[in-house]
């Protein structure tokens, strides 16, 4: 233990000295990228249709190329997955992530290329480890093992070419190396295993007599998997269960509705909860303080960031502003150029930035999840929050929930509100209160949803249904979305999730 703690010691100092100089010239170093990544690709397919062999600048990169979403790509990952190459970076397509996101029906497949695996999320996960060293010296963490609870993955054979696809987790727990498999819980091939029930089963068994020092992943999935140990081992506290359990690495979710949930069942007060902010596109950033609820924006992991304000993102080829160009407290769109050929692709987050020294960042929502019928631009981030505040002001606590427009036709006149589904695990005694608390929040967070509620005149007072427990994980499971990086759509600005929740209850 004394070598690998020496070891580590070096590596952590080492890293953290150049995370600090990307925190002091993060353009220098964010440009600097750009120029790498265009000259690296500019005999691929698609940096011949663009030119980039002329391209000497930011704008002319942000003229010439134009903004991505799947959709648009979508033919050229196909021709990836059939086995043709170097058609969006030069290196061989083998690895997809197959990430089914939450308002699309259908899975889309991300290519990764090995600089994004080893450059990107291999170097993200030793500065997680960096980080928290940094943060906590005295940790213990590698005196026992690692609970990561990941997707599935699965091997095709396409034109004679074999690539692998499966949730990011699974294909990067497939690419460690040999040693690592000591290192955590439970086996690879539990990890991996497709059937989510199956699984669950078998990781309570095969993890809860290990001596577990730190979990990593999505918070909803990992408390499921928390309370059938708990019920497996007939305690409400899982530090009984791993008395020398110290963190948990999060990420996927807002770990804001979760919260209280994981006080409750892990009695430790200094248990340490450290935020990720990682998709099957690309790792974008790491908590890198302590009790702070946001994240360092990581730059030197061959990702080049720009940015589409909230209030433009439905615009045709909306105009970008550059990591200099940014605000503090304000909406914006993530859009990434990465090494592993997505070019200026819109991944479907929103994100605010809380400080612009260094750059760091809050996860508000997605760009397709909100509720704007009448100009209120309900985003989750506010509904988190104002949950959050009748949660704290009525001693409820919530496993879920999701929100869409309700119209009601009322004496001939369209009358139009918001409408709710929550699951309690602790009801509010009194739930009309926790209600009106819920919307009062919402108008001090949301300017634009109090105007609209003033005096009832266009908004309606919010309608909201207490669901049965277990009513979301059900849900989930009809549609075939347990476990992995599946998540429930928090909100909708049409009524397809909370209609499809609403029939299946009755």
């Amino acid at each position: 233990m004394a070598i690998i703690s020496s070891v580590i010691s070096w590596l952590i100092r080492k890293r953290i000295h150049q995370i600090e100089l990307f925190k002091t010239y993060p353009v220098d170093v964010q440009q600097e990228l750009i120029g790498k990544l265009i000259s690296t690709a500019r005999n691929t397919e698609w940096g011949k249709k663009y030119g980039y062999e002329s391209i000497s600048t930011v704008n002319d990169f942000r003229n010439r190329v134009p903004l991505s979403k799947y959709e648009d790509i979508e033919p050229i990952i196909t021709r990836l997955r059939n086995g043709e190459q170097y058609l969006l970076w030069p290196e061989e397509a083998k690895w997809f992530a197959k990430s089914s996101g939450t308002t699309a029906g259908k899975s889309k497949f991300i290519p990764m290329s090995q600089s994004s695996i080893e450059e990107c999320h291999y170097k993200a996960g030793k500065d997680l480890i960096s980080i928290y060293f940094n943060l906590y010296p005295d940790s213990k963490l590698f005196e026992g093992k690692s609970l990561v609870m990941g997707g599935s993955s699965q091997i095709q054979e396409v034109s004679n070419t074999s690539y692998y696809e499966g949730d990011l987790s699974a294909i990067l727990m497939q690419n460690l190396p040999y040693w690592a498999e000591f290192m955590r819980t439970p086996s690879l091939s539990i990890a991996l295993m497709d059937e989510w029930e199956s699984k669950l089963a078998l990781m309570v068994e095969s993890t809860m007599n290990h001596d577990v020092t730190s979990i990593s992943g999505v918070p909803s999935w990992i408390l499921v998997l928390l309370k059938m140990i708990l019920q497996k081992k007939g305690t409400d506290n899982l530090m009984d269960v791993w008395p020398n359990l110290e963190v948990f690495f999060h990420g996927g979710v807002s770990f804001n509705p979760y919260r209280q949930q994981f006080h409750d069942i892990i009695k430790n007060d200094k248990m340490v909860y450290l935020e990720t902010y990682n998709a099957s596109e690309g790792f974008f950033g790491i908590q890198d303080r302590r009790n702070s609820y946001d994240m360092l924006l990581m730059l030197d992991y061959g990702i080049y960031y720009e940015f589409i304000p909230f209030e433009n993102i439905n615009d045709d080829q909306p105009k970008t502003v550059l990591l200099e160009e940014v605000e503090t407290g304000k909406n914006y769109a993530m859009v990434i150029t990465t090494n592993s050929g997505l070019w200026r692709y819109v991944i479907g987050d929103t994100v605010t930035f809380t400080s612009k020294d260094p750059f760091r960042i809050k996860i508000t929502g997605r760009t397709k999840l909100y509720i704007n019928v009448v100009g209120e631009e309900v985003i989750i981030d506010n509904a988190e929050k104002a949950f959050a505040m009748a949660c704290e002001r009525t001693g409820a606590i919530i496993t879920e929930f999701t929100g869409a427009p309700k119209f009601k036709n009322h004496h001939g006149k369209k009358e139009i509100s918001h409408k709710w589904l929550v699951e309690f695990e602790k009801p509010p005694q009194n739930f009309d209160f926790f209600k009106e608390t819920f919307d009062t929040a919402l108008k001090s967070l949301n300017s634009d949803y109090e105007a609209k509620r003033y005096q009832d005149i266009v908004l309606k007072p919010p309608v909201m249904v207490s669901v049965p427990k277990g009513t979301f994980y059900n849900w989930m499971k009809k549609r075939n979305k347990l476990g992995g990086q599946n998540k429930v759509p928090r909100m909708s600005n049409d009524r397809k999730y909370i209609d499809e929740i609403l029939k299946m209850i009755k």
